[in-house]
């Protein structure tokens, strides 16, 4: 009996080891972006793609005030509250004195500069699609917005949830590097799936999640519950949206449907981001959604 209990005591030990080594925050090169060029006019495209202003903005924020990523948004889910940071360059409430591997590793990888794992509400298992040469554009172009000194928000959020290593296993079992619409396709396509999948991270609202709050990509796009608790997010695959890809365009640019009612909500936000990028990056992310699988 004396031995069984070493040997189960060893094998716990082991298992705590492997556990700790396996949710352990992910590395990035200490020289990132060292041979890249910052163009800030191009991050600031990046900035509108990946609808910072909508999750990072003061709540309320009105015109240019939506500049000031002073945080505070507060997003409900079943895990808790969390509230979006202070992402100005302010050096100390916010992100004035990130490094570029730093700010690479927090989008992209969902670390923070401490070494711990962000939550998933930060959409980094998008982000971490995203081109190297855009990341360091986006970084150049935040550095010149407004700073902000206001103190970002602790998270509401209980045990078990609030330990922090065990996000690293919820990387690994739900933070996959690899599009859902996978193959090779025209050069429209990729960059529909590239701004979709990634920037845009239309997956993160529109995709149902299972009760680990990992997305289920049988049904990407599908729709699924409002995390506010009012009403639905609806399925935007072909199989529920027969919109033209003239109409999808239009409605990314304009907010108004086919039908001429409007977006709202922050539907109104998607549309406001969308509305600044270039016309072939509207058409490209509708070519994107009338090409994947089609769920009723």
């Amino acid at each position: 009996m004396r031995g069984l209990v070493k040997i189960l005591g060893a094998c716990a030990v082991i298992g705590a080891g492997l556990g700790w080594f396996l949710t352990a925050p992910d590395p990035l090169d200490p020289a990132f972006g060292a041979r890249l060029t910052a163009d800030p006019e191009a991050g600031a495209l990046v900035f509108a793609a990946g609808g910072c202003v909508s999750c990072h903005a003061a709540p309320g924020a009105e015109g240019d005030d939506k500049q000031v990523l002073a945080g505070g948004l507060a997003f409900a889910s079943d895990f808790g509250t969390f509230y979006a940071p202070n992402i100005s360059p302010d050096p100390n409430a916010g992100i004035g004195a990130w490094s570029l591997p730093g700010f690479a590793r927090a989008v992209t990888r969902g670390v923070s500069p401490e070494g711990q794992h962000y939550y998933p509400a930060f959409p980094y298992a998008a982000y971490q699609h995203m081109q190297d040469q855009d990341v360091v554009n986006l970084f150049a172009y935040m550095q010149t917005l407004p700073a902000d000194p206001t103190p970002s928000k602790a998270h509401d959020v209980g045990f078990p949830f609030n330990i922090r290593r065990s996000l690293g296993g919820w990387k690994l079992l739900f933070m996959k590097d690899e599009f859902v619409l996978s193959g090779n396709h025209s050069t429209e396509m990729t960059r529909g799936r590239y701004l979709a999948e990634g920037l845009a991270h239309c997956g993160e609202c529109h995709t149902p999640r299972n009760a680990l709050g990992g997305l289920d990509r049988s049904q990407w796009l599908a729709g699924a519950p409002n995390p506010s608790g009012k009403g639905r997010i609806p399925n935007i695959t072909p199989g529920k949206l027969d919109w033209s890809e003239s109409d999808l365009v239009a409605y990314f640019a304009t907010g108004f449907t086919p039908d001429y009612d409007s977006a709202g909500g922050e539907m109104a936000e998607v549309v406001s981001n969308l509305a600044q990028l270039p016309q072939s990056d509207r058409e490209a992310i509708a070519a994107y959604l009338k090409a994947v699988p089609a769920i009723p």
